[in-house]
């Protein structure tokens, strides 16, 4: 079989690995297509995506703008998370798959590993899917289940996505896709972006929302009047009838009472400060009858400081 020209679009770190194996399989891809540099801060200096980074170490031609794909000579596109939407126009010029992570139509959109944190979720998925002009509804080509454990993190979850989906990509590539894609079938439900009120610690939720929160990253609450991050806690079986935030030892670890029980504390970040273990924060600052200020429950939907 001739060898598939493949047009690459993606961005950030997640996106690197597939780009990675699809050039060790032997694939040509004439082009790649990523975000424009992106400057930190006023005076910082523009760095490049992880996916530009990654493509000029392997000697790929490098574009930030759709209107190159056409003409760049590729008979697919590869989509991993690209960050912007492929005009019908494009996509029927040069036919494209997405490899999405998600159990689709399950988590359609921008966060589906966060959202399925979120929700509780057990299980989710990649997916290969054939891109249409909305959002995340075309027909897949190839799923493979991925268990979500009780205490995977986004950031672990999208490692193993990553790593089970490249997979899965270079496999469906391979088979030349000969067999039609199949419709999407259940009740679509959209992963809308997370933003700071997704992360904030909230006075009236228990132990299971609370440690969700906190394993989606950088969840944050109030101490002494100023942000402060949670990064890593764990359940505790510490009992307390104390009210939400109190800050208490409990065998050797710093906990917090939470509206059904307690969590301890593992990784903390005051701010203006670097990460750090809990003890070591609790021995600094030494607080007594102080407490971490979650979002009150009349403040849900209109938090000033998101």
């Amino acid at each position: 079989m001739e060898t598939q020209q493949l047009v690459y679009l993606g961005t950030p770190v997640e996106a690197v690995e597939p780009l990675r194996a699809l050039h060790r399989a032997g694939y040509e891809i004439p082009l790649v297509i990523t975000r424009a540099d992106a400057r930190r801060g006023r005076r910082g200096k523009a760095s490049a995506s992880p996916v530009k980074e990654a493509a000029l170490e392997m000697g790929l031609k490098v574009e930030h703008s759709l209107e190159n794909v056409a003409t760049c000579g590729a008979t697919r596109g590869v989509v991993v998370a690209f960050g912007q939407i492929i005009p019908a126009s494009l996509l029927a010029r040069v036919p494209m798959v997405n490899l999405h992570f998600s159990k689709l139509p399950r988590w359609r959109g921008a966060a589906p590993i966060e959202r399925a944190i979120l929700a509780g979720d057990t299980e989710t998925a990649v997916a290969i899917m054939e891109m249409e002009a909305g959002l995340d509804t075309g027909p897949v080509h190839a799923m493979e289940p991925v268990e979500i454990s009780q205490d995977a993190t986004a950031d672990s979850l999208r490692e193993k996505l990553v790593e089970v989906g490249t997979r899965l990509l270079v496999e469906t590539l391979n088979t030349g896709m000969v067999v039609p894609p199949v419709p999407q079938e259940g009740e679509p439900i959209y992963a809308a972006k997370i933003t700071s009120l997704d992360r904030a610690l909230r006075s009236y939720e228990g132990v299971d929302m609370t440690l969700r929160r906190i394993r989606i990253g950088r969840a944050w609450t109030i101490f002494r009047g100023e942000r402060f991050i949670i990064w890593r806690a764990v359940r505790s079986a510490a009992t307390t009838d104390q009210p939400p935030g109190s800050l208490f030892l409990h065998d050797g670890g710093v906990v917090v009472s939470v509206a059904d029980g307690a969590i301890e504390l593992l990784e903390v970040q005051p701010a203006g400060k670097s990460r750090m273990e809990s003890r070591a924060w609790w021995n600094g600052v030494q607080p007594e009858d102080e407490v971490l200020v979650g979002l009150p429950i009349d403040e849900r939907e209109n938090d000033s400081r998101a």
